[in-house]
């Protein structure tokens, strides 16, 4: 199967089954682009999210965004966005339509409160996942110091601190870390 077509079906896939917004989708990217394909490192991945985490707008559409580019370029970027928000786009459509035709109906207010603990899970799971790659320097919880990324866990508590006393705002917060990060690594 050529690669823009296991780009567009696997970000299908990632915009059907990515309920709760952006990063309940990282997992599933990961899975597919990582895991299933084989199309990248975890450590290329991960460099994506981080991008696509700085980058205005939804983390979902901006990764797919990325990783099409990487991947297959120009035609790949536009294929992954668009199999990204295709079945969202039409699943709401739907919704809406039935939404607004039995919204007083009970038993759609009792569904959505059935959806909040999957919803807080897969983000939850998001967050777990970035967490990971952000530490260790492979895909296991391992806490012996060779395993560690030392700069990242430093920033970190850094800009936490900065956070917490200075209540500094998140751009500069984004930003610092960036630039001292990039300068850590240019001089280690």
């Amino acid at each position: 199967m050529p690669v823009i077509l296991k780009l567009f079906f696997s970000f299908l896939q990632v915009g059907m089954f990515s309920v709760g917004g952006g990063y309940a989708a990282i997992p599933l990217i990961q899975n597919q682009i990582v895991n299933v394909w084989g199309l990248m490192t975890i450590e290329e991945f991960a460099d994506l999210i981080t991008i696509a985490e700085m980058t205005p707008g939804p983390i979902s559409i901006n990764s797919a965004t990325f990783v099409g580019m990487r991947l297959a370029g120009i035609p790949g970027a536009v294929i992954c966005t668009l199999g990204c928000i295709l079945m969202p786009f039409t699943i709401c459509l739907i919704l809406a339509y039935y939404y607004y035709k039995y919204r007083n109906f009970s038993g759609v207010q009792t569904v959505l409160g059935c959806l909040r603990p999957a919803v807080v899970s897969l983000i939850s799971c998001a967050g777990l996942s970035i967490l990971t790659l952000a530490v260790f320097k492979n895909e296991q919880v391992d806490f012996h110091p060779d395993n560690l990324k030392a700069i990242e866990i430093g920033l970190f508590f850094i800009c936490l601190f900065l956070l917490r006393k200075f209540k500094l705002g998140a751009i500069k917060i984004i930003l610092g870390s960036g630039v001292v990060g990039t300068l850590l690594y240019l001089i280690v």
